[in-house]
């Protein structure tokens, strides 16, 4: 797990030595920054495959460089089928560069172009972001793995593409002003969490997942010349499925999953909440730490008090599990002090998964890989707005209503941009929840799952240096479990994830955890927390909200996101994002309303 950082045209390599310093908590164990006259490559490192030889930028046969981001779990099978390639090392990301170096040796001509690389980018199984560059051929490329797990984002600046894991790596060239595209925001208030390629700061987009880019210079400016598809998120529901005799396949699958992710030369463990995604992780622990051949990762839980039902329920699992547990108490003022790191870390408006930066504190003082439980909801239709595609798309519609800003009138007229920023022209309410399934695809693919959820668990594991891993997300499980029938994703007549909790009935875990509904991640393990801070903030909200006339009433009944947008303005556009916050989240807001 790493930051990457580049800069293709122009390039300087002492600004790319600055966006290291910027990602500089993603790689604690080494970073290093190397040029020509093309292009700048930076790479933080934290080592866990091939410790003592996996440094980067990784170096190929003809001059190819490779900056990559995250674990390729069948670089052990990538190696066995290419005994041609020169392998230097035994890191996982070398198989990227032997993947392309066959590629080019089987090809015809020069230069592959993007519908090649995308062949050869589908062998890969992992989470990934990386960049490769070719000099003799002049062309850059640019991967996501497929559910967009590793973060990449990029902009153009003063003639140079400028690429790095975190938008605040983007702050090193002084050319880069942050400002917030509006379109964005307005879409983000609607729906809850950024779409499509958009982040909330103009011109700064992500690289979609599941495709590579590749870019060459053309008269020395940066020229995207094609973008194609390693693999698209498209559910295959079949027509039956029997709990009897197929409950055993969709657990070993998941079992599959979580053996590959225990691939490592450091200590692991798994965040427990107590749900049953994470219980799960756990049930299975045992069995694919035997198969992997590691040891069996211990768990940790936060939570406010020894009274909270999160608390008590990672307890019952743990102790049912034979697991090893380590728990944790909030401080009372544990919050005040994390929030304006929680809004530097994540990049966006998040206020009620404030337990994560504790948490992830505390795993990495102990462990470098940690397990979670996170994309179950996902592929099996685990939360409440499922129930009611219709009612929820009426919820997001009445928010655009309510907007008086010009962007909103431009959604509903169904005339987004289609290109870097809009993967489609229409996100009214209602374009995506004509039924279950096409609502699952749509969170799936259009940022739901990368830009909120994935978002989430990396930034703020990465600020402690912890890699995360997620195993529903793993591609034995994701196969499986695209097949199940919608009615065993959300019965009508039963509770959500049916198929998922006929499975962990194979399991250890008692009846109680797998029949435990659903719950909020961050006001489920601390409510009381979350609420106080809310309330003590909410007055400072409401002086930010009088600065958004014309998104105001998108914010009824969200003062937390009212406190968030405050924050985020105040570091990330008032500061540029340019140093850690120090200040207190009073302070920063106080700055914002002046």
């Amino acid at each position: 797990m790493c930051g990457i950082a580049g800069m293709f045209g122009r390039p300087d390599i002492d600004v790319v030595h600055a966006m290291n310093h910027y990602q500089i908590h993603r790689g604690p164990d080494g970073q290093d920054a190397w040029a020509d006259d093309r292009i700048a490559l930076g790479h933080t490192r934290l080592a866990i495959v091939d410790r003592a030889g996996g440094d980067q930028p990784l170096f190929g046969p003809n001059g190819e460089v490779l900056i990559a981001n995250g674990e390729i779990y069948n670089h052990p099978l990538l190696r066995t089928q290419n005994t041609t390639y020169a392998w230097t090392s035994n890191v996982d990301s070398e198989a990227i560069m032997a993947l392309h170096s066959q590629a080019k040796n089987h090809s015809k001509h020069h230069h592959l172009t993007p519908k090649d690389h995308a062949k050869w980018v589908a062998q890969l199984d992992g989470m990934y972001a990386f960049c490769l560059w070719d000099p003799a051929a002049g062309q850059l490329i640019l991967a996501r793995d497929p559910l967009g797990i590793k973060p990449m984002v990029r902009t153009v600046v003063e003639g140079s593409l400028m690429f790095a894991s975190e938008a605040k790596a983007l702050r090193a060239h002084e050319g880069h002003t942050p400002a917030f595209d509006e379109l964005a925001l307005v879409a983000r208030l609607a729906w809850e969490y950024p779409l499509d390629g958009t982040t909330l700061l103009k011109d700064v987009h992500h690289i979609r997942p599941g495709t590579v880019e590749v870019w060459t210079l053309d008269n020395e400016a940066p020229t995207l010349v094609g973008v194609a598809d390693v693999e698209r998120q498209v559910l295959n529901p079949t027509t039956g499925w029997d709990p009897q005799t197929q409950s055993a396949t969709l657990l070993e699958s998941f079992v599959e999953s979580v053996s590959q992710r225990l691939m490592g030369e450091v200590p692991m463990g798994i965040v427990l909440s107590g749900g049953l995604d994470s219980a799960l992780v756990a049930a299975v622990a045992h069995e694919a730490a035997e198969r992997a051949g590691q040891p069996v990762p211990a768990c940790w839980t936060v939570a406010e008090s020894e009274d909270n039902p999160d608390w008590i329920a990672a307890e019952t699992v743990a102790a049912t599990l034979d697991l090893d547990h380590h728990k944790h108490i909030l401080e009372a003022d544990a919050f005040d002090q994390k929030l304006p790191d929680l809004t530097w870390h994540g990049e966006d408006f998040d206020v009620t998964v404030l337990f994560f930066q504790p948490l992830f504190e505390k795993m990495s003082q102990k462990v470098t890989v940690g397990l979670c439980g996170q994309g179950a909801d996902e592929l099996h239709a685990g939360y409440p707005r499922y129930r009611n595609p219709a009612e929820h798309a009426a919820l997001i519609d009445s928010r655009l209503a309510a907007m008086d800003h010009p962007a909103a009138r431009q959604i509903e007229r169904r005339e987004l941009p289609v290109g870097d920023a809009w993967y489609t022209n229409d996100h009214t309410g209602s374009a995506h929840t004509g039924s279950l399934e096409s609502f699952l695809n749509f969170e799936l693919e259009h940022g739901q799952l990368s830009n909120f959820q994935l978002r989430l668990v990396d930034r703020h594991s990465m600020a402690h240096s912890l890699e995360v891993r997620v195993p529903f997300l793993g591609q034995p499980h994701r196969q499986a479990s695209s097949a199940l029938p919608m009615d065993w994703r959300l019965p009508k007549s039963l509770e959500e994830k049916a198929a998922l909790r006929a499975a962990a009935d194979l399991t250890r875990l008692p009846n109680e955890i797998v029949r435990r509904p659903k719950l909020p991640a961050g006001r489920a393990t601390s409510p009381t927390l979350i609420n106080t801070l809310i309330e003590e903030l909410k007055p400072r909200g409401d002086a930010v909200l009088k600065r958004y006339p014309m998104l105001s009433k998108a914010f009824k009944g969200q003062p937390e996101l009212a406190i968030g947008i405050g924050l985020f303005e105040a570091i990330h556009i008032l500061d540029r994002g340019a140093s850690k916050p120090t200040a207190s989240a009073v302070d920063l807001l106080d700055e914002v309303i002046g």
